[in-house]
């Protein structure tokens, strides 16, 4: 006796997705990838973010220069102009040297000489005083580019800050008279006052001025 076998055939059963196997479902009315910029967008924000920076730096950095530079040049000049005359006015004339660049002469004989120089970063100013005699004062003029002529009665033509610097009192009951010779810089501009109160002898008070 011949035994059947039995086939016992098990249908196929398909197994549940997996959750990692498919991709999820964007939610409806939401479209992929919303909410990220596209990647050109984020390049070309990067690109002028950076192109800004490198302006930024380029300008900024060296106005910072050129702003601390012009203060410790202004500071160094402020300096220099207490440094260059500590004592103030001083019994001697100045050197030849100082002479010729201020265009300051002085007459021969010339007696009761004093000069003071100061000096920053704008301007240098040598101041001058002296006596001398009328024969003196003339010579000193016509070697100034002036005359007795120029000189203006009752002006005083040195400036008030100027008197103060060096301690020159230019009282109202003295005889004064003054001139201002100019000239383009680099040559120097001076203001010149005379005391003629005794014209035999005439006190001289002279501020050169030159601007390097």
């Amino acid at each position: 006796m011949t035994a059947s076998r039995q086939r016992t055939t098990v249908p196929n059963q398909a197994s549940p997705a997996s959750p990692m196997s498919s991709p999820a479902a964007a939610p409806a009315g939401r479209p992929a990838g919303e909410g990220r910029l596209p990647e050109e967008r984020r390049h070309m924000l990067r690109r002028r973010f950076l192109t800004l920076l490198t302006i930024v730096l380029l300008i900024g950095i060296p106005a910072g220069y050129l702003v601390i530079s012009a203060d410790q040049s202004r500071d160094s000049g402020i300096d220099k102009e207490r440094e260059s005359s500590p004592v103030g006015l001083q019994d001697n004339r100045p050197s030849q040297m100082k002479r010729r660049v201020f265009e300051v002469p002085i007459p021969s004989g010339a007696w009761n000489v004093a000069y003071y120089e100061t000096s920053n970063w704008k301007t240098s100013r040598l101041y001058v005083q002296f006596t001398t005699t009328a024969g003196g004062l003339d010579a000193y003029l016509a070697d100034s580019g002036g005359s007795r002529a120029a000189l203006k009665s009752g002006e005083v033509s040195v400036s008030g800050r100027d008197a103060d610097i060096v301690g020159w009192n230019f009282v109202p009951s003295h005889r004064w008279a003054g001139a201002t010779v100019a000239h383009e810089p680099p040559r120097p501009t001076r203001d010149i006052t005379v005391d003629l109160t005794d014209p035999a002898f005439p006190r001289v008070y002279v501020v050169s001025t030159t601007s390097p």
